[in-house]
């Protein structure tokens, strides 16, 4: 038996312990911290460590709220989950996330709205109506003022969501355009963005709206739905009015086919502040609206057009604590306000159609045209007593013979229509006679048309109406007096362009006037002044006095009716004798309403008001427009004289306003220029 070395033992042993462990250069982590700790273990307890910084290491303190992307989907696909379970409790710590702070501790970073948004981004398709809190809220969060890269995360959110989730359509569309109006300044409310100015914010909403509708094309229709609910009242400021339209007419750069829309819905809100003056007007008291009238050239020189950037106070400075104040002078403030409103926005739109109606192609002119004589015959001609918006069609229908021709024919078509109801009727009439009177690009041969036209139709009238006749009777024969008054009214302005021309035939019955310088007409005029002048039908009685006045005058100086015999006789007649109860007739529904003006009583209530929808325009801007298009009342040499002299009474001039009274009511120094 052969003994085994002792060395044979240790040379076993030293390969398993080998294989159990492998000589390393690094060493463990716990052994380095046990060595530190050795090490680094004081002499003595009263020393403390040495502790030094290194300045080149940033140092950040991490939000509470800041999470990994991932951690962060996560969390909110959970909370939806729970959500529709009933366990509220992750989707109402997302709700507080998106709610507006403007300060605190607890206002959520750029970073964490951004992880947020994107979690929500990917779990649209859970963003259903059970879910609408969440999204209201993120949807009333404040994104206009944030980084360009979480308003592009933003977009993507709402354009996802709309597509997913149509219900949320209208939803995010009045979100949008609730941005449109006027604002103060956009506030950072977020912890870590500046303050954004009003067209920073509008140019990122303009953003937001083109991209939807390139996305759905359909939200064009709800997207108008919108403009119409969010357009401002007609109590809100000024700078409210003049921000959303200018905004609606940028929508129209990317959104063409809202056009016909837009504009319409602009006209229409235009028109009901025009006609809220006229009313306003009529109904204060008569020195106060007196005071109003001498007042509006004072404003040239407080309107203003910047919107953005202005002092926010200065809309709210007029709305002071007045308790002192007269009520009438008070009324007359907030109507000089509404003027303002509708001057600056008059002058938005006419500033808007001219580049399209000087565009050589017609095309856009077409469709320009189009939707102006849309709103004409839809908006602006039922509208009794509008006063301004109407000089949009004044001035762009003088751009061109056509236009103006087409314009008459319009309002030709709708006075003679039998099938319209009256008041439409009555009102064609009154814009034709107008346009033709005070349209210095409207032709003597247009003139001529029109008082022809508006014969025969008269003569069509009488045929109907005398044989049974008993007397003046403006409810049965509304449309008939109406349209007597349009002849007498363009009489008055246009009998120059009556005359007969060198070469041209004339009526060979002519009174020489005292001068000796007959005025030779062309035929059919006094035929067709005498037949319905004389008439049993007694036009004359119930046009309007002023107007009748100075027909009277200027047909007595240019001798080619005279009339006072029967103005004389007509003061004897009492209009009661004629019509029966003053209730109103459902067949001749006339434009009556109970106001200063037309709340008169007994002989004065029968007879028509001097309205016509073209008189002087005294809007201080937008007057420029009409510049070179108006024609002003212009005097006839030597009629005042035969005036002076006792062609009638003193009292009948006493009673009786006349046409140059109403251009006097002007504030312009220019006003009474002759033009012709």
């Amino acid at each position: 038996m052969t003994a085994t070395p002792r060395t044979g033992g240790a040379a076993l042993a030293t390969p398993l312990k080998s294989s159990a462990r492998r000589p390393t250069l690094v060493r463990k982590r716990d052994d380095t911290d046990f060595d530190n700790t050795r090490d680094s273990t004081p002499s003595s307890p009263s020393k403390k460590a040495r502790v030094s910084f290194d300045n080149e290491v940033e140092v950040r303190v991490m939000d509470e709220w800041e999470k990994a992307p991932a951690v962060v989907r996560e969390e909110v696909r959970r909370a939806l989950e729970r959500h529709v379970l009933g366990d509220d409790s992750g989707y109402d710590r997302m709700k507080e996330i998106y709610t507006r702070k403007t300060s605190g501790e607890d206002v959520p970073s750029t970073a964490t709205l951004r992880s947020y948004t994107a979690a929500l981004l990917s779990s649209v398709s859970a963003l259903n109506r059970s879910c609408s809190g969440l999204v209201f809220r993120v949807l009333q969060s404040d994104w206009t003022s944030m980084p360009d890269e979480y308003v592009a995360l933003y977009l993507r959110f709402l354009g996802n969501l709309v597509s997913a989730q149509g219900a949320y359509l209208g939803d995010v569309l009045r979100m949008l355009v609730g941005y449109l109006a006027y604002t103060p300044s956009a506030d950072g409310l977020s912890i870590d963005q500046p303050a954004f100015t009003r067209s920073q914010v509008h140019s990122r909403v303009h953003g937001a709206l083109k991209f939807l509708l390139r996305l759905i094309p359909s939200a064009s229709s709800v997207l108008s739905s919108v403009l119409t609910s969010r357009f401002p009242n007609s109590s809100d400021s000024k700078r409210a009015h003049v921000s959303f339209v200018h905004n609606l007419l940028k929508i129209i750069e990317y959104a063409p086919e809202l056009q016909p829309d837009i504009l319409s819905l602009i006209t229409e809100r235009l028109v009901k502040i025009d006609v809220q003056v006229q009313v306003d007007l009529e109904d204060l008291a008569e020195d106060a609206g007196e005071g109003v009238v001498q007042g509006i050239s004072d404003l040239q020189s407080r309107i203003t057009e910047e919107i953005d950037g202005e002092d926010d106070s200065e809309d709210d400075s007029d709305n002071s604590d007045d308790d002192d104040v007269d009520p009438d002078a008070q009324r007359a403030k907030e109507i000089m306000a509404n003027v303002e409103k509708l001057d600056v926005i008059l002058d938005i739109l006419f500033s808007h159609y001219a580049p399209l109606f000087s565009e050589t192609s017609g095309q856009a002119q077409d469709s320009a045209l189009d939707i102006l004589f849309f709103q004409f015959t839809t908006i602006i001609l039922p509208t009794y007593r509008s006063r301004h918006t109407q000089f949009l069609l004044f001035h762009f229908a003088q751009t061109s013979p056509a236009l103006i021709d087409y314009f008459v024919g319009t309002c030709v078509q709708f006075a003679f229509d039998k099938s319209r109801p009256a008041i439409m009727r009555q009102s064609a009439t009154a814009y034709l006679a107008s346009f033709v009177t005070r349209g210095i690009h409207v032709s003597p041969s247009i003139v001529r048309e029109v008082f022809d036209h508006i014969g025969n139709q008269l003569s069509i009238y009488r045929a109907e109406y005398e044989p049974s006749c008993r007397g003046p009777d403006r409810r049965r024969y509304s449309n008939y007096y109406s349209l007597v008054q349009a002849l007498l009214y363009i009489f008055c302005f246009r009998w120059r362009d009556l005359e007969a021309g060198p070469g041209e035939q004339a009526d060979n019955d002519d009174i020489p006037l005292l001068d000796d310088l007959p005025h030779m007409w062309i035929p059919g005029i006094k035929e067709t002044l005498a037949q319905n002048i004389f008439s049993k039908l007694n036009p004359l009685k119930i046009c309007s006095p002023a107007i009748v006045s100075e027909f009277a005058k200027i047909a007595n100086h240019l001798g080619i009716i005279y009339v006072f015999h029967l103005l004389e006789t007509n003061k004897r007649l009492r209009l009661s004798q004629f019509t029966g109860s003053l209730e109103r007739d459902a067949s001749y529904n006339l434009p009556e309403r109970e106001t200063a003006l037309s709340g008169r009583k007994e002989e004065s209530y029968q007879q028509l008001d001097e309205y016509f929808p073209f008189d002087p325009y005294h809007l201080p801007r937008s007057k420029r427009w009409i510049e070179g298009d108006y024609r002003e009342w212009k005097a006839i040499p030597g009629l005042d004289d035969d005036w002076d002299d006792g062609a009638v009474s003193d009292e009948e001039e006493e009673d009786e306003g006349t046409l140059v009274d109403r251009e006097g009511t002007g504030t312009d120094d220019d006003s009474a220029t002759n033009v012709d």
